[in-house]
């Protein structure tokens, strides 16, 4: 073999070998991972200096601090798996981009022959090594790089639509825990008081049977009541733990701060018809399918240049019996049997697919809000009304108050009227349940807190504990 030859096939081997990348493996270990999350807690010092990052630290006025709906969403954003499942998504598409965008390598050919007729003097060996240059036509790679960029961009606004699901699962489990407890025992003690009156009115003959019978009934339909409620309780903090990406345990001693369910904006506060029209341009999910239109209109365009061959030069060298020989070769596909039709019509139904996706995607997201704000409309309106009936059932109950201290009724009217100030409490703290699932119904369909929660696409990208991503 030529000494130059061989000399440019082992700098050329030995180019390409450096530049490879290891391999590293990372075994997963269940029992650790299960370890590992069993130690979460609300006290993480990378925890503490992420929220005072995002100015999401809970009250500390009181000891255990209080945690609100604000800092417990960048908790669930700092904890939550399905944040880290997005990000890695989005960072598969990332190195998609990457993938779209490399170069063909050359190839290089080798042969060597011996002629076993040579004649004396003559050298026996033909050596012909030779380069194929592959050079792709018509666009193609840029056709390519814009299809992967487009899908990277969808996975990164999934990133956001995640988070977003992220903060109304917080707020829905949050919302589950308010304390409807003590009203249904304050109402039910006012009950089994109400019971034991009768009972002795029904004992001297004052009260009827059916009166008694009717009493206990409303009791153990409360006690049942209130049982349910303890079991929800119970059931919707291990919801909240999920939801934030924690141990049920890490709850444990601390103060959960509800005041920002105890009012709802009225509908004067509710965002104009031009304010919502742009949440709605601006939602994630939206702006996602928007992004795989485009990415499947470069596929398309793609295919359509896949109609172009593509070239591959052959630049080769030929030593043969002691002489130096040159030569270039050229070799494409010739498109004689097909024109790449097929690729071509299955890229263009998928254009039209993700075009019919993108419209039934903001068809639902303006569906969802104009039925968000008609629910919300009418479940204000609703909770007028339990206040007024709570305004007159206290009222009536100062007033039994106040005839049973002037010794004008007995104390059966008194605790009647209480039982019915609890029934009232209990119907306005549902009513106000209702309005705030049904302005959590309007966030969601606007993917916008009507309060004071912004969250940073950047900020989510980049997970807070985001492990090393080398090889």
């Amino acid at each position: 073999m030529n000494k130059h030859a061989t000399r440019l096939l082992v700098i050329g081997l030995t180019l390409g070998l450096t530049a490879c990348a290891s391999y590293r493996p990372r075994p997963l270990e269940p029992a650790t991972t299960v370890a590992a999350f069993e130690q979460r807690s609300l006290r993480d010092p990378g925890l503490q200096v992420f929220l005072q990052r995002h100015d999401a630290t809970p009250t500390t006025t009181t000891t255990p601090s209080s945690w609100d709906l604000r800092s417990l969403t960048w908790v669930a954003l700092y904890y939550q798996p399905d944040l880290d499942v997005a990000r890695a998504k989005w960072r598969v598409a990332e190195a998609a981009v990457i993938t779209a965008g490399a170069r063909p390598n050359p190839t290089l050919d080798f042969t060597n022959q011996y002629n076993v007729d040579a004649p004396a003097g003559v050298g026996p060996w033909t050596v012909g090594p030779t380069l194929n240059v592959p050079i792709e036509t018509a666009g193609k790679r840029g056709d390519r790089i814009r299809q992967a960029q487009q899908l990277a961009e969808a996975a990164r606004l999934n990133i956001a639509e995640t988070a977003w699901q992220v903060r109304r699962r917080v707020r829905s489990s949050l919302l589950g825990v308010y304390p409807t407890v003590p009203l249904l025992r304050r109402q039910q003690e006012r009950q089994a008081e109400l019971v034991r009156l009768i009972e002795r009115r029904t004992a001297t003959g004052e009260a009827s049977q059916p009166e008694l019978t009717q009493a206990r009934i409303t009791l153990n339909q409360l006690s049942l009541n209130l049982q349910e409620a303890q079991k929800r309780l119970a059931e919707n903090r291990v919801q909240l733990a999920s939801a934030l990406g924690l141990p049920v345990s890490a709850l444990d001693g601390i103060t959960l701060s509800l005041t920002a369910f105890e009012q709802v904006p009225p509908l004067s506060a509710l965002p104009s018809h031009d304010v919502r029209r742009q949440a709605l341009r601006d939602r994630p999910d939206v702006r996602a399918a928007l992004a795989d239109y485009e990415a499947s209109q470069a596929a398309l365009q793609g295919e359509v240049a896949k109609q172009y061959p593509d070239i591959t030069l052959g630049p080769g060298f030929l030593w043969d019996a002691a002489q130096a020989k040159w030569s270039l070769g050229l070799s494409l596909v010739l498109p004689l049997l097909n024109h790449n039709q097929g690729p071509i019509a299955e890229a263009r139904a998928r254009r039209q697919q993700a075009a019919a996706n993108f419209l039934a995607v903001q068809a639902q997201a303006i569906g969802e809000v104009d039925q968000a704000l008609a629910g919300y409309r009418q479940v204000v309106r609703k909770l007028a009304t339990a206040d007024a009936l709570l305004a007159a059932q206290r009222k009536a109950s100062l007033s039994a108050e106040a005839l049973y201290r002037a010794g004008e009724t007995d104390r059966l009217s008194l605790i009647g009227a209480q039982v019915e100030l609890a029934a009232a409490e209990l119907a306005r703290l549902d009513t106000l349940l209702q309005a705030q699932q049904s302005l959590g119904a309007l966030e969601d369909a606007m993917r916008h807190p009507l309060g004071a929660l912004a969250t940073d696409i950047h900020t989510l990208e980049n997970a807070p504990r985001m492990q090393d991503s080398q090889p």
